[in-house]
């Protein structure tokens, strides 16, 4: 794979000056058009060690409006990063549309150095790869331009060229004391860049191999490779990639053969005052303990309420804040994104908001309306994009899972007759007025849309490792009672399992049980563990 990158390609310093005049002209002519265009740029350097990755960065730097273009490098992993799921690192510095990023290594980073370091197996890196191709198609789908350079050379060019680094007082090479390896184990790394190209180089998001032996042939190499890149892009103006046909099924128009699962929900139950009251002492006090040995165990918990307007969302996540220290939560709600948010992928503005180890997010309704809300109302999310969603959540909650985050999910129910009872209830009652406005009544219009859509929801994104818990809410004291119940058992069964296993792959941390501390999933157990 990589002969092509050892022919000793290379431009004199004439052709350099004439070819880089027009480059970087047309370089801020496309770049405007991006943001014109609302077109998010990725660019991702990789490759064999000392090939001049940052002074590529450099060179584009120059040639292009820096004020649009963030640099970020994944060298060292900082304690808030390792607190969290490890893609949690990736979706803070996702660009916004029109905006550009170069990123050092990114998400392929880890995953070479631990398979180079004999932490995880070649099936592992496999695993590994295939989820950051379902990162990437996630991405590219949403309309973002991924480009990525894998930057080659011979091994005799690497030799020099880290020998010449190596006393270079401006050069971070100078500074690693293990720079040696790259250089010994040449073959190595080259065996296990091939199979990372192999594993994720697609049409969506291809890679460009370029000889770096001479830096002035490498610098205009990535210059137009990215110029056509954008250039291509910005003549599609559909998705990058066909979505998925349609998974509904088609159903008899009979009512027997259109039963959904919440009609199988026994609605008449409820519960008494005085049992109320004392079950819900008892389970505060349990769910208060749990919260402070999730948080002396660093196991995060995540909360997800959705449910259907006055199905008492609000009032089950007062029960829960009540029971439990201040200190250890944070409560966000869910409204219409911001420009800011619009701006991301979707899940962006959710992935902000993961807590760090031991501590605990209640998401007043969530991701959820990607396949809800935003399915059924018009214009604000296209036929593939909710469609492509059940498994962008499914990816999404199960490196939550994978990371050691109890994850738990709410869907609140009531009936037609009991909705409606709550409106009137709110119109009329001054204090309960601001819970009710025009878009609750145009909803509830819309109940034939919004009902089929709830059951696929549920039916395809209840799995082993974020199960859906369907409540009864006819009865407010039933249901907050049984929403607490079902939160203890869970943070409870959460700590005594420990993280889920949900796929051992290169680059992953878990959290270990006994001690709370973060590491890889693959690094072997300490001596005496």
């Amino acid at each position: 794979m990589f002969e092509g990158s050892k022919i000793g390609r290379f431009v004199s310093k004439e052709d350099y000056r004439r070819e880089q005049s027009d480059l970087r002209t047309e370089l801020l002519v496309v770049q405007r058009e991006l943001r014109q265009n609302k077109i998010p740029v990725m660019i991702l350097l990789a490759g064999i060690e000392g090939a001049g990755k940052g002074e590529v960065t450099n060179r584009l730097n120059l040639w292009l409006d820096t004020r649009h273009v963030q640099t970020h490098a994944f060298w060292d992993e900082t304690d808030e990063e390792r607190a969290r799921p490890r893609y949690w690192r990736f979706w803070r510095v996702v660009p916004a549309r029109g905006e550009m990023a170069i990123l050092f290594g990114a998400w392929y980073q880890d995953p070479i150095e631990q398979r180079f370091r004999g932490l995880c197996t070649d099936a592992e890196l496999d695993m590994e790869l295939a989820r950051i191709v379902d990162f990437e198609r996630m991405l590219v789908q949403d309309g973002a331009l991924i480009v990525k350079f894998w930057f080659h050379m011979a091994e005799a060019d690497q030799k020099a060229r880290l020998k010449a680094l190596s006393r270079d007082d401006r050069s971070r090479w100078k500074m690693l004391p293990d720079k040696a390896k790259f250089s010994q184990h040449y073959q190595e790394f080259e065996r296990i860049g091939e199979r990372v190209i192999l594993h994720t180089d697609r049409g969506i998001s291809p890679w460009f191999l370029v000889e770096a032996t001479d830096r002035r042939y490498r610098d205009l190499t990535v210059g137009k490779t990215l110029l056509e890149a954008i250039r291509t892009r910005l003549d599609q103006t559909d998705a990058m990639e066909p979505s998925a046909s349609g998974r509904v099924l088609g159903l008899p128009d009979v009512a027997t053969a259109q039963v959904t699962l919440i009609d199988q929900l026994d609605m008449t139950l409820a519960l008494p005052q005085a049992e109320y009251r004392s079950e819900l002492k008892r389970l505060q006090a349990d769910l208060n303990e749990l919260a402070w040995q999730a948080y002396k165990a660093k196991r995060s918990t995540v909360l997800v309420f959705e449910g259907l307007d006055a199905a008492g969302k609000g009032g089950a996540i007062r029960r829960i804040t009540g029971a439990i220290d201040a200190r250890l939560f944070r409560t966000i709600p869910i409204a219409a994104p911001t420009d800011e948010e619009t701006a991301h992928h979707y899940l962006w503005r959710f992935w902000r908001q993961i807590p760090r180890a031991g501590y605990i997010t209640i998401y007043d309704r969530s991701w959820y309306g990607r396949v809800l809300v935003e399915r059924v109302e018009d214009g604000l999310a296209s036929d593939a994009e909710w469609r492509r969603a059940y498994t962008e959540i499914n990816l999404f909650e199960e490196q939550l899972a994978e990371h050691g985050i109890i994850l738990v999910k709410f869907w609140l129910q009531v009936s037609q007759d009991e909705q409606l009872r709550r409106f009137e209830e709110r119109e009329r009652v001054p204090y309960k007025r601001y819970k009710i406005n025009a878009e609750d009544w145009r909803n509830r219009e819309r109940w034939p849309l919004y009902k089929p859509a709830i059951n696929e929801m549920v039916t395809r994104t209840s799995t082993e490792f974020a199960s859906w818990n369907l409540i009864e809410a006819n009865d407010k004291c039933y249901a907050r009672i049984k929403v607490l119940r079902l939160l203890c058992e869970q943070i409870k069964k959460g700590l005594e399992q420990g993280p889920v296993s949900v796929r051992a792959t290169c680059g992953a941390r878990r959290i270990d049980s006994k001690s709370g501390n973060g590491r890889a999933a693959t690094e072997p157990e300490p001596p005496g563990a």
